[in-house]
């Protein structure tokens, strides 16, 4: 019985030409409201830039500011349409290329990405991918967002540990990445393809992997 073959690709950089997180957020809440968010958080941004603050705190502290207390159908909507407008004018087509050639080749392709799991996954569904691993945002009982994220941010080491445990005992054949943040993925994989990009401002790289 032969042996499923998995390939792991990150998102932000890799499939897509940038990050989108930030895009995301401009999409749903507008550039002013963004820009307040950035220019309120910007000591936790540069204690990341210096390496005393980490990714997954400022990365929560900006979301906080921009999504704590929506409601949860309404991001997900939201989510949804943003999703549907990550056509190939954001997309990486060599890359975009390399997954057409797993999924004709009837590989298991799995998106692990630290950006959020609301727009990812519709996209990734879309496009093949059988698995996704991704950031998820806490609900209150109200359903409406915390800030908080629902299982850590899905970056560096947490990208490793949600791999094992999908795929068990069975390894990882092909992995694709493009920054710090899937280190430990591409670590893991028989054969990792770093692909490289431009390196983005600060406040994107916070959120990127």
């Amino acid at each position: 019985m032969s042996r499923t073959t998995w390939v792991a690709f990150d998102f932000d950089g890799t499939l897509t030409r940038r990050d989108t997180l930030l895009p995301f957020l401009r999409f749903g809440f507008g550039s002013a409201t963004v820009a307040l968010a950035l220019a309120r958080e910007s000591p936790t941004l540069l204690g990341y830039a210096g390496g005393w603050v980490a990714n997954d705190v400022a990365k929560q502290r900006l979301l906080s500011r921009v999504l704590c207390g929506v409601d949860q159908q309404a991001l997900h909507e939201l989510g949804e349409r943003f999703a549907r407008s990550v056509g190939p004018g954001r997309l990486r087509q060599d890359v975009v290329g390399r997954l057409r050639d797993h999924l004709d080749a009837g590989h298991r392709c799995v998106l692990v990405t630290a950006s959020l799991a609301l727009y990812t996954q519709p996209w990734a569904l879309s496009m093949g991918f059988s698995e996704v691993l991704a950031t998820n945002l806490e609900f209150d009982s109200s359903q409406r967002a915390t800030g908080a994220f629902a299982g850590g941010n899905c970056w560096g080491p947490e990208k490793a540990r949600r791999l094992r445990a999908l795929l068990g005992d069975e390894p990882l054949a092909f992995a694709y990445g493009d920054s710090r943040g899937d280190r430990e993925m591409l670590a893991m994989a028989q054969k990792a393809h770093r692909v490289g990009r431009r390196r983005s401002p600060l406040q994107h790289e916070v959120m990127a992997g």
